[in-house]
């Protein structure tokens, strides 16, 4: 239980590079901060990232990020990550690495070389013999439309590359209140459509309850609407992700939805789209950690 409920994003002294056991890739993630000013387009009510406190890493220093990152996959080839005491507990049979996850503070995507990390962490993967080992980007799908950023999705893509596209909501209002942006919802379905005619995405979506109360009927409705746009648009969905609150966020006001809930959500998106959905379930409420090992909060 301690290594699901501990998504550090720092690891002993490393800034950049941080390893975390993810039920969402069923497996060990090794995350990279591009975002360690703390600086985000979106202001998800959501978020776990305390932006009250001013972060003591102004930048992505490179050289550094990418020597944590060869530090971090010597480790993870060793075998000796498994060793630490985040991960020691952790069953033998089900030690694996899934990815390397551009994610962290912020929306990794607004990095400014953006296809330039990218690139450099794909190499430090093919040194290491890690051709299997996925690089996932998980993103609020906000800057897909950035000439850089379209290089660095086409990198992902020739490495074994998954996309985690947030859609949090079905409409414009409820978009709003969760995700707290001035980019438009329009924008965000676009850059998703956009983006999964080339590659099929994975959606992840987060639901919650917003002081006491849960997402109404009819935004779960208009929220299947917004899928089935996406496919009739030519947009590949891989699955879709509904998950909750999975460790404590920012805002006390938002708290996770009982497993029952969840599974609703699932059968509904599966029921109105045809698409695989897979619920991943929140924390128990009496003990401050996750209810059910099916479950994953968000990295990002």
């Amino acid at each position: 239980m301690d290594a699901w409920a501990n998504h550090s994003r720092r690891f002993d002294q490393n800034r950049f590079v941080y390893p975390v056991w993810s039920r969402r890739a069923e497996g060990l993630s090794v995350g990279i901060n591009l975002n360690p000013d703390k600086v985000c387009n979106f202001d998800c009510i959501y978020c776990q990232v305390d932006r009250t406190v001013s972060s003591d890493v102004p930048f992505v220093e490179w050289d550094r990020l990418l020597g944590e990152l060869d530090s971090m996959l010597e480790l993870v080839v060793s075998g000796e990550i498994w060793t630490h005491p985040r991960f020691a507990t952790i069953d033998p049979r089900s030690r694996r690495v899934n990815d390397l996850a551009f994610s962290g503070d912020g929306e990794p995507t607004t990095y400014r070389n953006f296809d330039e990390i990218v690139s450099a962490c794909a190499e430090r993967k093919r040194q290491r013999g890690l051709n299997a080992v996925k690089m996932v980007l998980i993103t609020n799908a906000s800057m897909f439309h950035r000439a850089s950023v379209q290089r660095g999705l086409a990198l992902l893509d020739q490495n074994q590359g998954e996309i985690w596209a947030k859609l949090d909501a079905g409409t414009d209002e409820y978009f709003q209140r969760i995700d707290r942006t001035p980019i438009s919802f329009q924008k965000i379905l676009s850059n998703i459509v956009a983006a999964a005619r080339i590659r099929p995405l994975v959606i992840q979506s987060l639901f919650m309850r917003v002081e006491s109360e849960p997402p109404p009927p009819e935004e779960l409705e208009a929220f299947c609407d917004r899928l089935n746009e996406i496919k009739f648009a030519g947009g590949r969905i891989q699955r879709v992700q509904v998950y909750t609150i999975a460790r404590r966020p920012a805002e006390s006001w938002v708290t996770p939805l009982a497993r029952s809930e969840v599974d609703a959500i699932v059968d509904r998106v599966r029921r109105r789209t045809g698409l695989e959905a897979l619920p991943y379930y929140g924390y128990d409420d009496t003990s401050g950690l996750e209810s059910s090992l099916g479950a994953d909060g968000e990295k990002g």
